[in-house]
């Protein structure tokens, strides 16, 4: 599972969604640093309390930035939760392809012979091969897609629980507001987490369950017909 030409078309489509859900972040933060002077002088506290914005704005652009820096192999430790051989498709055929039924294992084993990939790495090397030559179909792009709207969302959850966190306790005055908002900061991180851990199996899954039915591809070469021996008509021959 490595980065594309492709996949980053994918992600040019999912970023309006991406900065929805950092715009909704940003509405409940702000929200949040707000209550307790709504709480004491009423919602026209909102127009002085407005100078919270700055380093609210501040934490937001300090995330986005830090996402950036977030490489595609970070960002697979923090949903798959594993330090080394993260990827799904680092047990393609050795745990997923035997669990989904949609996979058709014996035509599996028919393409890749009669040895199949040995190793996490190598396991992963044979699905991306198996990636790119059914990339463009369709159930394979939508999954794809989902796949890394919900990674970079995790990327950003992870972000917000830290920079975010900190920002309320530093601006909120109530810790029980601060640490309820750090609360549900954590469960955003774990429900958007595992729906992309979710979404990533599958995405190994719809791969290797396109290619195992795609029958020209994986059945053996028809040998040729031996040519008609030719008869000789003795009685024509000078």
């Amino acid at each position: 599972m490595n980065g594309s030409a492709s996949s980053r078309s994918l992600k040019d489509q999912n970023r309006w969604q991406l900065w929805l859900t950092i715009a909704l972040n940003a509405v409940v933060f702000y929200a949040v640093t707000q209550t307790q002077g709504i709480a004491d002088f009423g919602w026209k506290a909102l127009i002085p309390a407005a100078a919270n914005l700055l380093p609210a704005g501040f934490a937001f652009i300090v995330t986005s930035i830090a996402n950036g820096l977030l490489s595609a192999s970070w960002k697979a430790r923090l949903v798959f939760l594993r330090w080394r051989h993260a990827l799904p498709g680092h047990r393609a055929f050795s745990k997923y392809a035997l669990a989904d039924p949609r996979i058709d294992v014996d035509r599996l084993k028919q393409l890749l012979g009669s040895v199949g990939p040995n190793g996490a790495d190598a396991e992963n090397k044979a699905w991306y091969k198996i990636f790119k030559e059914v990339e463009a179909a369709p159930e394979v792009q939508h999954i794809h897609r989902e796949f890394l709207l919900m990674r970079d969302y995790a990327g950003f959850s992870a972000l917000f629980l830290i920079g975010l966190g900190i920002a309320a306790i530093v601006l909120v005055q109530s810790w029980r507001v601060s640490l309820t908002y750090c609360a549900v900061l954590a469960l955003q991180f774990l429900i958007v987490r595992h729906v992309a851990a979710t979404y990533g199996e599958r995405f190994v899954c719809t791969v290797l369950a396109v290619k195992s039915v795609d029958v020209e591809k994986i059945s053996p070469p028809r040998k040729a017909k031996p040519a008609k021996a030719q008869t000789i008509d003795r009685g024509h021959q000078a």
